[in-house]
């Protein structure tokens, strides 16, 4: 049975109020006119962990420790009802002391009782809870997508119109294009289907393409170093430019060649926690500093200072091409 089956067979019926009441699945109250509980459900005892003895004949308001006696429930019952029939789904949230805040809809039907003319008040309640902390869920994930997205255009319009033209033929400019967008992908999937992706899965995912040279390549175990999506996505293309300027330059673009990459965590009493990170390349050819900034380098520092809020330290060094990267951890 719901509420309008429930309001109809009051109005005309002599069925026991109690054991109607018994059986709506929502907690329900029947209120005399001065608010005071006639009835109540077990539903209304088991939302509110609560008794009979605690309810029947009490002021509504006294209920608990007071938690009934609220401004948004006073007005529906004290102004809006006395001017409406009925009233349905008013919101109202107040602290119950045995389950916490909650949020409830509460919907009111003023009755006569066809015997003796009695007044009195049905008022349902819903818990709405759960349901209001699944749609504010919604509409933060739905802000946040709509947030990744956006970058996301914004990262691709950057790689797009910064990767230069000049000296390429369009194969090469596709080549480097692509890359970079794949460097990106592969951030992007390790920040997705991750809820905390680690610095390590990152690294060898981006790095994957060169690890097939198994000693050319080694990524540390550790430690375990935990990244935003956000700092995924930045680092991921950090590390791809990284990688492709030592594969047509640097180290793998030799057989002799390696890189190191590992990392640390220090925590500083004054600043922040932050990792610092450290790419090392040996046995290439003789690294030197280039006679201009690529939009690789560019985006090696922007990336480090802006997006990552930390600082990029590269250094042409006789062994090889050295970055060393420090951000603030996750957890700062």
């Amino acid at each position: 049975m719901d509420l309008d089956d429930l309001y109809r067979l009051l109005r005309v019926s002599h069925v026991q109020a109690q054991d109607i009441v018994d059986t709506i699945r929502d907690p329900l109250l029947v209120l005399s006119g001065d608010l005071t509980v006639i009835s109540a459900n077990p539903a209304f005892y088991r939302t509110f962990a609560t008794d009979r003895d605690s309810t029947i004949g009490r002021p509504l308001y006294e209920l608990g420790n007071g938690q009934w006696n609220v401004a948004e429930l006073r007005l529906l019952l004290e102004n809006v009802i006395p001017k409406s029939a009925s009233v349905a789904d008013y919101e109202m949230k107040t602290e119950f002391p045995n389950v916490g805040s909650r949020t409830l809809l509460v919907s009111a039907q003023r009755l006569v009782h066809p015997d003796d003319g009695q007044r009195v008040l049905l008022l349902s309640i819903v818990d709405a809870t759960v349901r209001r902390q699944m749609e504010a869920a919604r509409d933060f994930q739905i802000n946040e997508l709509d947030h990744r997205i956006k970058n996301l255009m914004s990262v691709t319009q950057a790689l797009t119109r910064q990767t230069s033209v000049e000296g390429r033929t369009a194969g090469e400019y596709r080549t480097a294009l692509l890359g970079r967008f794949d460097a990106l992908a592969r951030s992007l999937e390790v920040a997705s289907h991750k809820q905390t992706p680690q610095l390590r899965d990152l690294a060898a995912a981006v790095m994957e393409p060169y690890l097939e040279a198994a000693p050319a390549v080694a990524i540390a175990e550790g430690p375990v170093v935990r990244l935003s999506s956000s700092q995924a996505t930045s680092l991921g293309l950090i590390l791809h430019e990284m990688a492709t300027n030592a594969a047509k330059h640097g180290a793998l673009s030799t057989a002799s060649g390696t890189v190191a990459l590992d990392w640390k965590v220090v925590s500083d009493e004054v600043g922040p926690t932050k990792v610092h990170l450290r790419w090392q390349e040996r046995g290439g050819p003789r690294a030197a500093a280039p006679s201009r900034t690529g939009f690789g380098t560019r985006l090696i520092r922007f990336t480090t200072e802006f997006e990552l809020r930390g600082h990029a330290e590269l250094s042409y060094e006789p062994d090889g091409f050295v970055a060393k990267l420090s951000f603030p951890s996750q957890t700062s």
